[in-house]
């Protein structure tokens, strides 16, 4: 194959540091409005007027044409550290196209998304740890060769997808002294077998969500998992950090959907020999590698259930008085058993800042939406300053579809809710894939923020939200922080139990030294808020290096040495020091 063909993470098409793809991100215009670029969402080319204005109240800030900071012209990066007979041998079994020591790919690889820890240090400041090579497996073989290699030669491994992992475990640990291989997945992108009879699908783990399913989609199927990330990110990293998505209420969440797992280990492969409908075989080793987050091997190839493509599929919004009220709504719509593939509400100050990424309507569309807000808060009395929105993307038959929406509007009217339509309800739900390009504008303005999802029981929810906004607001105090704190909160998915809740936080740090170091600061203690007060520590992002403080708040001393154990057991040698959570001291 032609060198110039072969997958790089650095290319053309992604930005690279930042986050998503280079034809897409925020402009400001010069009168202040923002436009996103692009054509590959809804929102794409439309003037939004009303973001920026709306950015400067909450936060109290002014925002600038130009940006208030610069990006390096000239990242920084240290010399890499060799380990010369790994090199040696290396470049004697593998095509030189494997693999590169090009300063650009290794500072990309030394890194995830997390906003202030990785990505604000590579563009403004410095990260302090490198990976020393970036090698592209393509097949099992080649991984087995590589872990050989990494083995007798002690060198580090740390297996990478996607890059869109958030809480810093891509990073290298600053304590290792052994020569750092980034193995990225990438390149092992394929469909192995689509098995339409049984429904499942067998891909190798460098696929990304958004090729599979173009794949699957083309012969009428979908696996249905749909992170935030899924354009980017990897199955191999949707199961090593026991991702969710979406649409988890109708096709689960990723230990729902895989059937087998393959990891290469230094002690061997892990697998069952076939995958099994459902099995009671002893402790089942599959589930161990849920979670997994790099620690012990590479994980090669997974087994997938698949769906056929929904025969239709709507959306649907509903507006409640306040945030109390919807939680009571999608405690019951949980219960109802009839919960669509996505149902997610959201509080006002998300609600907010999502009518701000909408362009101004003129005309009759201009007049109808004014017709409707009249409608909303006059003559139903909602407070713009306290509602909040619940809304669904629903899929199935017609019949599934109509008993979902006669089921959504019983409901509805129980919490004196206001169905707001269809259009509300899809705007709500595809804003969730361009809420992530916000970052790259606000940061130019000084304006640090970062999402952070929890677990969280029905009881504990409102004392979670409440007790985590008061403390956003001493701390912004306590660090004499300019302007003002931006907190919001949405659920995203509903359980018996309780729900995944998402906040988000946001603040102007002009004028201050060092913000990202502040900001993490901050951040830490926000997780260990929600910990005191009922939730978790994560999730789906997992917990990497960014959390691993709170793990053993999280899990007792045996669970915490049955976790060593396995990797004392599967990488002895510490082949794949990555260092994340709890597998080492």
């Amino acid at each position: 194959m032609n060198n110039k063909k072969k997958f790089f993470g650095v290319n053309e098409a992604n930005w690279g540091h930042k986050w998503g793809f280079k034809d897409s991100g925020f402009i400001i215009n010069k009168d202040k409005s923002v436009t996103f670029t692009g054509n590959r969402y809804p929102i794409c080319g439309k003037k939004l007027p009303n973001f920026i204005p709306f950015i400067e109240e909450i936060l109290g800030i002014q925002f600038t044409v130009e940006p208030k900071i610069k990006e390096l012209k000239e990242k920084h990066i240290k010399p890499n550290n060799l380990n010369m007979g790994f090199i040696v041998e290396m470049e004697s079994v593998f095509d030189k196209d494997r693999f590169t020591q090009e300063d650009n790919e290794r500072l990309l690889h030394s890194h995830g998304q997390h906003s202030t820890d990785e990505v604000y240090k590579v563009l403004y400041n410095n990260l302090e740890k490198f990976v020393d090579l970036v090698f592209y497996i393509e097949n099992e073989s080649e991984t087995l060769e590589l872990i050989k290699l990494a083995k007798k030669h002690n060198v580090c491994l740390i297996p990478y997808g996607g890059g869109t992992n958030v809480t810093n475990a891509l990073r290298p640990p600053h304590n290792e002294k052994r020569m750092v291989v980034s193995v990225d997945t990438r390149r092992m992108n394929n469909v192995c077998e689509i098995d339409k009879e049984n429904l499942m699908v067998t891909v190798e783990a460098g696929i990304t969500g958004k090729s599979l399913e173009e794949a699957l989609n083309k012969e009428g199927y979908t696996v249905g998992h749909e992170p935030d990330s899924y354009e980017f990110s990897t199955v191999g990293g949707w199961i090593s950090t026991n991702a969710a998505g979406m649409k988890k209420h109708r096709y689960g969440n990723i230990e729902d959907i895989v059937q087998n797992i393959t990891m290469i280990t230094p002690t061997g492969t892990i697998s069952q020999k076939q995958p099994l409908t459902r099995s009671s075989i002893g402790i089942k080793t599959q589930n161990v590698l849920f979670g997994s987050e790099g620690n012990i091997g590479i994980i090669t190839k997974a087994t997938l259930k698949i769906h056929e493509l929904p025969e239709k599929s709507t959306y649907e919004s509903i507006l409640f008085k306040d945030w109390k009220t919807g939680v009571s709504f999608m405690q019951d719509l949980f219960y109802s058993n009839m919960v669509p593939a996505s149902a997610r509400l959201m509080d006002n100050l998300q609600i907010r800042l999502g009518n701000a990424l909408k362009e101004e309507k003129d005309g009759f569309d201009g007049f109808m939406e004014k017709l409707k807000k009249h409608l909303v808060f006059k003559v139903k009395g909602l407070d713009p300053n306290e509602f909040s929105a619940a809304v669904f993307k629903i899929e199935g038959s017609s019949s599934e579809l109509e008993n979902q929406r006669q089921n959504l509007m019983a409901l509805a009217k129980k919490h004196k809710g206001i169905l707001a339509g269809g259009s509300t309800g899809e705007s709500g739900y595809n804003v969730t894939m361009v809420i992530a390009y916000i970052r790259e504008l606000v940061v130019t303005q000084n304006c640090l923020g970062e999402t952070m999802e929890t677990a969280v029981p029905w009881s504990k929810i409102n004392q979670v939200k409440e007790e985590a906004s008061k403390l956003l607001e001493k701390l912004h105090k306590n660090y004499s922080l300019p302007g003002k704190p931006f907190f919001c909160s949405r659920i995203s998915k509903i359980y018996h139990t309780g729900v995944c809740m998402y906040n988000t936080i946001g603040m102007s740090f002009e004028g201050v030294k060092n913000p990202e170091d502040i900001f993490t600061e901050i951040e830490h203690k926000m997780r260990k808020s929600f910990i005191e007060n009922g939730g978790s520590i994560s999730h789906h992002h997992g917990v990497g290096k960014l959390r691993k403080d709170f793990m053993e708040d999280t899990l007792s001393e045996g669970s915490i040495d049955l976790v060593k154990g396995i990797k004392k057991s599967q990488d002895p040698g510490n082949v794949f020091g990555v260092g994340n959570s709890i597998v080492l001291d």
